[in-house]
């Protein structure tokens, strides 16, 4: 069973960054993909950003495409989400996940994970 664990989240002024990070741990296999995920109050799960690990594709949900940027420190077992030019728009729990199962599709739709860490509040003022 993969553990993972997020920080990073915040509250920060529209304009200003965030970096969450995403470490990941208990199990001897890397994940194959991790995708980072927020939430709003009341809806379900939205996929932001999705990095699979070993040959690096990522893919973005259209409303944070160029201003987000997903990354990995394999030494760290750390998957990073940069988060750029912020808006309130963004303010939400975001959430970190991982798959060992070697998806090659969908990898920004929640059914997809059976690993999620806890959550990190991420708030956006205008």
């Amino acid at each position: 069973q993969v553990r993972l664990v997020e920080s990073g989240g915040g509250s920060v002024q529209a304009g200003e960054s965030l970096r969450l990070s995403c470490t990941f741990s208990g199990s001897t296999d890397t994940p194959w993909c991790m995708a980072w995920f927020r939430q709003y109050p009341g809806k379900e799960r939205e996929g932001v950003a999705s990095l699979y690990l070993q040959d690096g594709e990522n893919y973005y949900h259209a409303s944070v495409e160029g201003r987000f940027k997903i990354s990995q420190d394999k030494a760290e077992k750390t998957v990073f989400l940069q988060m750029n030019s912020l808006t309130p728009e963004d303010t939400a729990m975001y959430f970190c996940a991982a798959t060992s199962r070697r998806i090659t599709y969908g990898s920004l739709y929640a059914d997809m994970y059976s690993n999620w860490g806890q959550g990190t509040q991420v708030t956006v003022s205008s």
